[in-house]
């Protein structure tokens, strides 16, 4: 037999043992671990993912919460587990920043294998209604005729609020003074009552009080408009062309999970992000369905790592 042909059979069985690995996956319950408590937008959009995963794989997807740690004691467990892809996590947007603020024991793009986008969650600018302010370079004018006097919130270090608003700063040219709080329960009180002047959170949350008049916004985070509310403006659109800063959600597997199973979770994954009831339940959390490939998970994880590691880096900004 020549070469050729030793080197064609190969491939061929190859192909058979991969297309037999896939049929046969799941052979038990699957894990989905959330790095977070229950009842955040991870915790929830990972329960959506289950529900509808495990109709489809044919076996159960048990959601295990595993907080702590920002996030990295379920990313470790991930990282442990056999490459068998019966144990999967939700990731989410602090994954581009854990590993600048954090000294890790893995290597998120090393370390695990992209399965599959779920979708992106916009983030909206909004100011008091009683600043001089309706766009991006009235903010800009204001905070530099006004130095020291503009605060905006943010919740930890590393909070999207908190990153958005340092990426704009040095995006355009102006300076706020960033005001941490705990959690958006804690902004909420005092960005209405006046004391502060400037927040960035999830479109979902602030939109009522948009609405009522109670808050001006300026405009979306991400590159394109806004589904849950298709009237505001994108910040690109009032002044910061390329400006994109959104939460996002993804599911990965431990590094070296073989690529049919991949595969086979990616079509199930994609599949079901397209069911009208999946989008709507998604909709209804502030999330957009942005289904894709996992090389498309792969690069967009590799681009927010990039892109914050140097906010970080030139805002000096630390871990608590």
């Amino acid at each position: 037999m020549s070469a050729a042909a030793r080197i064609a059979m190969a491939l061929l069985a190859a192909l058979a043992c991969a297309g037999a690995l896939a049929q046969s996956y799941p052979s038990r319950p699957v894990r989905l671990i959330i790095g977070l408590p229950p009842g955040g937008s991870t915790d929830v959009m990972g329960r959506i993912v289950a529900a509808k995963l495990s109709e489809r794989l044919g076996q159960q997807v048990v959601v295990d919460n595993r907080p702590g740690a920002s996030g990295t004691i379920g990313i470790q467990l991930v990282v442990n587990s056999q490459p068998d892809g019966h144990t999967l996590i939700m990731a989410a947007g602090s994954w581009g920043t854990i590993g600048t603020l954090y000294k890790l024991p893995f290597d998120l793009q090393r370390d695990l294998a992209p399965i599959a986008f779920i979708g992106t969650s916009p983030y909206v600018l909004v100011v008091q209604p009683a600043l001089p302010v309706k766009t991006v370079v009235d903010l800009a004018a204001y905070a530099r005729a006004n130095p020291g006097k503009l605060n905006f919130a943010g919740s930890t270090p590393g909070s999207l609020q908190r990153l958005a608003g340092e990426l704009l700063k040095r995006t355009v040219g102006f300076d706020m003074l960033y005001v941490p709080y705990k959690g958006t329960g804690q902004v909420m009180p005092d960005l209405l009552g006046g004391r502060l002047d400037v927040a960035i959170d999830n479109v979902l949350i602030l939109t009522p009080y948009i609405k009522k008049g109670q808050l001006r916004a300026v405009g979306v985070t991400s590159s394109k408009r806004s589904v849950v509310f298709p009237e505001l403006p994108t910040l690109a659109e009032t002044g910061v062309p390329g400006f994109h800063a959104v939460g996002w959600f993804g599911v990965f597997a431990v590094a070296k999970t073989p690529p049919a199973i991949v595969n086979r979770l990616n079509r199930d994954i994609t599949a079901l992000m397209q069911e009208p009831q999946t989008r709507d339940r998604l909709l209804a959390q502030g999330a957009e369905p942005q289904p894709g490939s996992p090389e498309d998970l792969r690069r967009y994880l590799a681009g927010e790592i990039e892109k914050w590691s140097k906010v970080i880096r030139e805002a000096g900004i630390k871990a608590e």
